[in-house]
């Protein structure tokens, strides 16, 4: 299966994530959160250095958040959520296979 990975960056965590042009096409739609349009850049930054928080109900699931101070409609921070899965090599191996589901901004405390 040939995955169109837009980007790819790595955690602190040395993990590799990327996003593909379909969920980045699904975040920055009118409908959902265009206000990203803007902020690529500043998504891969949140998933570079940000801080890192797994979800209780399902450990596979990531949140990563980073304060900006220049982001518009006063939010104060981006969030990305990431999945850690796995996926099968040609060896039959269990292969990383992490991966931007959203991403938003938000007004954080």
């Amino acid at each position: 299966m040939n995955i169109d990975k837009r980007w790819s960056v790595y955690d602190r965590y040395s993990n590799n994530i990327y996003i593909t042009e379909e969920r980045w096409e699904h975040i920055i739609d009118p409908e959902n959160h265009p206000e990203m349009e803007e902020c690529e850049d500043k998504l891969k930054e949140t998933i570079r250095s940000g801080r890192r928080t797994q979800d209780p109900l399902n450990p596979q699931k990531y949140r990563y958040t980073k304060a900006f101070d220049d982001l518009p409609f006063g939010n104060t921070h981006i969030v990305a959520i990431v999945l850690c899965r796995f996926k099968e090599g040609e060896l039959g191996q269990p292969i990383p296979n992490n991966y931007v589901v959203t991403a938003y901004q938000k007004v954080m405390g």
